[in-house]
């Protein structure tokens, strides 16, 4: 039992409830790598990309890992906007515009790809038009990845930051001590709170780029059948 124990007994139970939310951030994050490498396959097949997939560092810090994340997901953006601008270049402003337009059926969006993406692309099939009008110039691009990006980028710059992300195996004192150098009450409180903040944010920003993903993923297999 570490000597602050005596005076503050509820510090078990904090270092408790630190080590169970440093494991939820763990899991959003070994998400957001799973997610991130299945779009990176969805668009190497498909569009013809030659993304790297990324592997989360097991010897890093949170926010190295962090950093592997913003890095592919903004490679992503990349070469979605080189697509977009392909588009833009070959569609008939009217066309374009009816592929932004939200209220326009998937399927006429399909169609309207189709009629160029095999010029941009070299070969595509229909998997690829689906892909594009999923991805390109979609909320998924401009609105749910930079919010995950910037959740990313916050949780990297807090003090949660630092903490190698396999401490969890070496024990939660050394968690603790990785965090602040010391378990007094307040410090433990801070490090509580800290996490918990940056975890509703993540989770829900995780949790929209997944079922994005998932929607990708799903139209795909559609056009494939």
């Amino acid at each position: 039992m570490a000597q602050s124990d005596f005076l503050y007994p509820e510090n078990p139970r904090r270092r408790q409830e630190v080590n169970r939310l440093h494991q939820q951030l763990l899991d959003c994050l070994s998400d957001s790598f799973q997610v991130t490498n299945k779009l990176t396959g969805v668009l190497n097949t498909h569009l013809g990309c030659r993304l790297a997939f990324i592997e989360m560092k097991r010897d890093g810090t949170i926010k190295e890992n962090c950093d592997i994340i913003i890095q592919a997901v903004m490679k992503i953006q990349e070469e979605l906007q080189k697509v977009d601008t392909a588009l833009k270049d070959r569609l008939e402003p009217t066309l374009y515009r009816r592929l932004q337009d939200i209220k326009e059926r998937e399927t006429e969006k399909i169609a309207i790809v189709q009629r160029v993406i095999s010029v941009i692309l070299g070969e595509a099939t229909s998997a690829a038009s689906a892909v594009a009008v999923k991805l390109v110039g979609s909320d998924v691009t401009s609105g749910i990845m930079n919010k995950l990006v910037t959740v990313l980028a916050r949780i990297g710059t807090s003090l949660l930051g630092s903490i190698g992300v396999a401490v969890l195996g070496l024990g939660i004192d050394i968690i603790i001590h990785a965090i602040l150098g010391a378990v007094e009450r307040t410090q433990l409180q801070a490090a509580i709170k800290s996490y918990e903040k940056h975890l509703v944010e993540f989770k829900a920003a995780s949790e929209r780029y997944h079922d994005a993903i998932t929607e990708v993923t799903r139209a795909v297999k559609c056009q494939i059948r």
